[in-house]
């Protein structure tokens, strides 16, 4: 198995609770992409890669298709086999999938592909698809025109090291990408809404590079994150507040 980046092993590892509660969910309307630019439906089966505590793992399972899901982080395996009781829970790694070759219809990444994006994992992938099966891939992005989102970037952006991001476009290197069409982007507006410490401070502490600090630092950082809801006049005395994202859903077919 490849030995997973130190931010997402320990950092996943140690705040497994913290993400399943502060990760946002998915707009209504990645429903209807999953249908339809992955063709999942009853009869068919889908691998969710790199399935973390299984929040995207329900979606795929409310298609009907038959869901398998991988995750290499035990505590993050564990919080996913007691949220999605019905699915398979497999150990292993994109760049190693413990299934045999022409599995599955479809492979989806949910907040993960920018961690393995590389031609070994992508030639697994392929390898575990059949022939016109569809990968997808999909993150939540925060919405930075918001002055307050903007100000949550500022707090993180000093620990974040060579952790791999999203937002770095690194991912995109390995397309074109041997065996596959081309990529194919919709783009859904999303408002994770709920209690400031849940979708704000839960949302921060959760991501790898913050969760992996030591708990000193880690204290300081939540701090801050107070501070801002306490002082921010969008924030501030709000039982719930709506924190805005753009789901970003790439999609693209395995060639014959």
């Amino acid at each position: 198995m490849t030995v997973i980046h130190q931010a997402a092993a320990q950092g996943f590892a140690s705040q497994a609770d913290t993400y399943a509660r502060g990760r946002p969910e998915y707009p209504a309307e990645i429903d209807t992409w999953l249908r339809g630019a992955l063709a999942l439906r009853a009869g068919r089966v889908v691998l969710d890669l790199g399935a973390g505590t299984g929040k995207f793992t329900r979606r795929l399972v409310q298609t009907g298709a038959t869901v398998i899901a991988l995750e290499p982080v035990a505590q993050m395996r564990a919080q996913l086999a007691d949220a999605v009781a019905p699915v398979q829970a497999l150990e292993g790694s994109a760049e190693a999938i413990p299934l045999t070759d022409a599995s599955v219809d479809a492979v989806v990444c949910a907040q993960a592909f920018h961690w393995f994006a590389n031609v070994r994992a992508l030639a697994e992938i392929r390898r575990v698809l059949r022939p016109g099966g569809r990968l997808g891939l999909v993150w939540n992005v925060r919405d930075e025109s918001v002055d307050w989102v903007a100000q949550l970037t500022a707090i993180m952006a000093p620990y974040e090291g060579d952790a791999p991001r999203f937002y770095k476009g690194d991912w995109k290197r390995v397309f074109p990408a041997e065996g596959f069409g081309p990529l194919a982007l919709q783009s859904l507006p999303y408002a994770h809404v709920g209690p400031p410490r849940q979708v704000i401070v839960d949302r921060v502490m959760s991501v790898s590079f913050i969760a992996s600090l030591p708990e000193p630092e880690q204290a300081c950082v939540r701090a801050r994150l107070h501070a801002l809801i306490d002082q921010h006049p969008a924030l501030s005395d709000r039982a719930e507040v709506a924190f805005p994202y753009r789901t970003e859903a790439y999609h693209c077919e395995r060639l014959a």
